[in-house]
């Protein structure tokens, strides 16, 4: 599938910090891609960056083909940001038409637009009230309304599901996936990495400025695995030891195994199967995307000490 967005090698300085320091990666048009990393780590410099509010000071940005020209291209994009950027005073049913028509849509086709989405996330009571009488939540599903009802090519959401209860998470959700099976690429960024592990087709992790870690939720949870698993037998077995694996964990007749180095899980299931015991269930033990990120993130900040001593 073709990209939407290239980032070449970008950089970008503040006095001495490298915010940014050589990032590169595509985003496929039509997915669903997570932008991760620490407080810090440098994704709202390269968001920026994404939207044209901040220049590189090198490498370069490639957006629908071409060079991003922030001027012409920004219209195409949608940027939720995790601050409120709402008129507290103004009525939001009449603040929706009026940011419509900052996004190029004419009055009529920015009030069709807005009536929709008003409908579509349940808001239509809403019309006459000031953000100011808005809880949390409320306010989270105006700026996700504003950020995509002019149908942008890019969508940049940041922390969406801030303030949400669990019914309007759900239906925010829906309309993520929806936007994207009809063209629209998300950028997803978010602290939340069961959101993440459940929402994103492809991941980028970033801290202290570089690019740590790059690939599908599938490829990353593949690329970290342990070789453990856990195994439910229908009864306790007159032999549990065996070479071919070590019991990390036991409650009743389900064990936690990680499988030695040189034995396949054929090996761990032709033992029982010798025994005449049933198998119930047998199943690899991936780690979750926040164990991961827990520990690239560890393992950089301990990098980067043992370098700064060295100097």
């Amino acid at each position: 599938m073709a990209s939407i967005l290239q980032l070449h090698h970008l950089k970008k300085y503040y006095a001495s910090q490298k915010a940014i320091d050589d990032i590169s990666f595509d985003i496929e048009q039509g997915s669903i891609f997570g932008l991760l990393g620490p407080n810090g780590a440098g994704k709202t410099t390269l968001l920026r960056m994404i939207t044209g509010i901040f220049y590189p000071d090198s490498g370069d940005i490639t957006f629908d083909g071409r060079a991003f020209d922030p001027k012409n291209d920004i219209i195409k994009i949608g940027y939720m940001p995790e601050e409120r950027g709402l008129y507290k005073k103004m009525k939001i049913g009449e603040q929706a038409v009026y940011l419509a028509q900052l996004k190029g849509l004419s009055k009529t086709e920015a009030l069709q637009k807005v009536r929709f989405w008003f409908r579509r996330l349940e808001m239509e009571s809403w019309w006459n009230k000031k953000v100011e009488d808005l809880s949390k939540g409320m306010s989270q599903k105006l700026q996700f309304l504003i950020t995509v009802l002019h149908e942008p090519k890019l969508i940049i959401l940041d922390e969406p599901f801030s303030g949400l209860d669990p019914v309007n998470a759900n239906l925010i959700k829906d309309e993520i996936y929806g936007l994207a099976q009809r063209g629209s690429t998300i950028i997803f960024s978010t602290h939340r990495m069961e959101q993440v592990e459940e929402i994103c087709d492809h991941i980028v992790l970033v801290n202290l400025g570089k690019k740590i870690l790059d690939g599908t939720v599938a490829e990353v949870k593949q690329q970290f695995k342990e070789n453990k698993f856990s195994i439910k037998l229908a009864g306790i077995p007159t032999s549990i030891e065996d070479k071919a694996y070590e019991i990390i964990d036991q409650k009743a007749n389900e064990f936690i195994m990680k499988i030695n180095e040189g034995y396949k899980s054929n090996d761990v299931l032709q033992h029982f199967i010798n025994q005449d015991i049933t198998i119930e269930s047998f199943n690899e033990i991936l780690p979750t995307l926040n164990d991961i990120f827990i520990h690239l993130v560890e393992r950089t900040k301990s990098v980067t000490r043992a370098f700064e001593k060295q100097s």
